[in-house]
């Protein structure tokens, strides 16, 4: 049986750009692609930190595609992407919007990063609640991207397969467990006016970590795509700030005097 290859939609394709030896590995969310973290991934690139942001399974092609997807497709491709930088800088950060927000979170929990940044983790979703149990529908309507700035247009699929949805609570599920588990430092932000994820959802990994270093951002002028809407320059800066002080801190606590 010949199986369909579906083309990268242009723009979506994943991204790694080489600086210093701090690498970011930079996750998207759920039927986004690379292209909405490509702004937050240049500029971190142009403060000098190496970056690298895969396409995951499924997503920036086709949705017949994500339909034949499972979450652990994601995290074997999330692993690999690690390693890969792991391999050739000293120290590694993860930071995911939304889905890539658990899914960094659950990475974590495998390979303990130097530090981890999330936004808007997606660890409720209640627009897709009705569909965790659905057997009858295949797909549903995927409306427009909740992004607060009008003249971004993110590149996502008009439609979703139920079964990829599934996927995202069955990931959900694993990242709420993984949470008691992380120890790495922790930057969270959250928009407080998010129409997909609710703002507490961020508070909720905030009391759940086993971390001592983590904060939360609140940005007041994005939706739920905040790495491509008004407050993305708050999360460049502010990221560039956290890994630097935490490179930093490591860096010192192994320092023999």
């Amino acid at each position: 049986m010949t199986m369909t290859k579906y083309e990268v939609i242009p723009g979506a394709e994943s991204f790694y750009i080489k600086g210093n030896d701090i690498g970011i590995l930079l996750i998207h969310g759920f039927v986004g692609t690379p292209q909405s973290i490509k702004f937050v991934g240049n500029q971190l690139a142009e403060k000098g930190f190496t970056v690298y942001a895969p396409r995951l399974k499924g997503h920036g092609t086709h949705s017949n595609e994500l339909e034949g997807t499972t979450f652990h497709d994601w995290l074997t491709e999330l692993e690999q992407a690690y390693y890969k930088l792991n391999s050739i800088c000293s120290h590694v950060f993860i930071a995911g919007q939304s889905m890539g927000g658990v899914l960094s979170l659950i990475l974590a929990n495998k390979v303990n990063p130097a530090g981890i940044i999330t936004i808007n983790a997606a660890f409720s979703v209640p627009g897709y609640e009705l569909y965790k149990d659905e057997d009858d529908l295949k797909y549903v309507h995927e409306g427009k991207p909740d992004i607060k700035d009008d003249s971004v247009i993110e590149i996502t699929y008009p439609s979703i397969p139920v079964h990829a949805i599934k996927q995202l609570f069955g990931l959900i599920d694993l990242g709420k467990d993984s949470l008691s588990h992380i120890t790495s430092p922790l930057l969270l932000f959250k928009s407080l006016d998010d129409h997909v994820v609710p703002a507490e959802s961020t508070d909720y990994v905030y009391h759940n970590v086993s971390s001592w270093s983590k904060q939360i951002v609140g940005l007041t002028n994005s939706y739920h795509v905040a790495t491509m809407d008004f407050d993305k320059f708050t999360i460049v800066n502010q990221t560039a700030n956290f890994i630097k002080e935490t490179v930093a801190e490591a860096t010192t606590q192994y320092k023999v005097s």
